[in-house]
């Protein structure tokens, strides 16, 4: 089969490698569509191992391990393959454990559903995991309709964790959601509900009228207590700092503390009051793995409802051919409000039915 891996310097390789065999927990699928994550040239660079990088599967089951019950082969899926293993989704054929294995609805596109794995669930991670916020089917308190006590910002609103973080925030009733985005602002905005107080603060400002558009977005000089930060670099966390700061206690309900939860690795420079924490979305490969088979299953549910989307795609032409070109523009910036995905039967040299 075709498989691109790639290199140090954003350098992919296309090349001939054997189809794996899953194990017992395990499900092999076909790829008919890879999405593409940041992650996918950042590694590379500060991990200098040459490897198949995709880790967004969508496709069709091929064949499943001994264990697996609820999956066989025919099946539509999309997946999370383990980061940093072999067998990713820039191949002919990826793995994936079946715990992090969904069904997609008849409705779903592959390339909708290529944008889900990793954000998505890094998104969630973020909020209920990190932060402790409402998970989507708790009850809301006698007489409340939503969770307005509890101000949410979502620094990086238009990037794929930002997109299925405000989502499922939604999912949560809470409000006010304060995102902050740039170039595809209105697209994050075609999610809000302004009636309830959420906005888009446009980051291409002086860092202090951010400030002071976040901290004038909740009424009455309410703290804010929570934030996700899907960019976590360029200023960003400095800016969360000075919001969260004296977020704690008064108006709260709690005396806990002021939190944010990063996207990126390594302590950063906030005040020491406020609770800081990293999400990893590679727990739900260890020991978070009943917390990813839980909310992949509610992800699809919410698909075939209509309540959850996927992010806006962009194909690249070429297939694995493609790979490079996206990568290279993901390290360049230039996606904005946009996943790069892949069609594996483009490949040069793939012969599909």
């Amino acid at each position: 089969m075709k498989e691109a891996v790639v290199s140090k310097g954003t350098k992919v390789e296309i090349i001939d490698s054997p189809i794996p065999t899953p194990n017992d927990d395990q499900v092999l699928i076909k790829v008919i569509v890879s999405g593409s994550n940041p992650k996918d040239w950042k590694l590379p660079d500060i991990r200098p191992v040459t490897i198949n990088q995709g880790d967004d599967i969508t496709g069709i089951v091929e064949k499943v391990g001994a264990s697996v019950f609820e999956f066989q082969p025919g099946d539509r899926v999309a997946a999370f393959h383990e980061m940093m293993t072999p067998h990713g989704s820039y191949a002919e054929y990826a793995i994936a454990w079946a715990h992090t294995t969904f069904h997609i609805p008849a409705a779903t596109t592959f390339e909708e559903a290529a944008t889900l794995p990793l954000a998505a669930m890094t998104a969630a991670v973020g909020l209920y995991q990190r932060l402790g916020l409402p998970h989507p089917w708790d009850p809301l308190p006698p007489g409340a309709t939503t969770h307005r006590d509890i101000p949410l910002v979502i620094y990086g609103g238009a990037s794929a964790v930002g997109i299925f973080a405000i989502q499922l925030a939604l999912r949560s009733n809470i409000h006010p959601l304060i995102c902050v985005a740039g170039r595809a602002k209105e697209y994050v905005a075609s999610f809000l509900d302004p009636s309830k107080g959420d906005v888009v603060i446009d980051y291409r400002q002086p860092d202090e009228d951010i400030i002071g558009a976040l901290r004038s977005s909740v009424p009455d000089g309410q703290p804010i207590r929570y934030a996700l930060d899907a960019v976590a670099e360029k200023g960003s966390p400095q800016i969360l700092g000075a919001v969260l700061q004296g977020g704690s206690g008064s108006g709260s309900g709690s005396g806990d503390k002021a939190k944010v939860t990063f996207v990126l690795h390594g302590e950063k420079d906030i005040p020491a009051e406020i609770e800081q924490s990293i999400t990893r979305v590679g727990c739900v490969h260890q020991e978070a793995k009943d917390f990813g088979y839980v909310y992949y299953r509610y992800m699809a549910k919410g698909l075939g409802e209509g309540w959850f989307k996927g992010q806006r795609t962009e194909v690249v032409e070429g297939g694995l051919g493609g790979v490079q070109k996206a990568l290279e523009d993901l390290k360049a910036g230039r996606a904005s409000g946009v996943k790069y995905v892949f069609r594996i039967g483009e490949t040069e040299g793939v012969e599909r039915d």
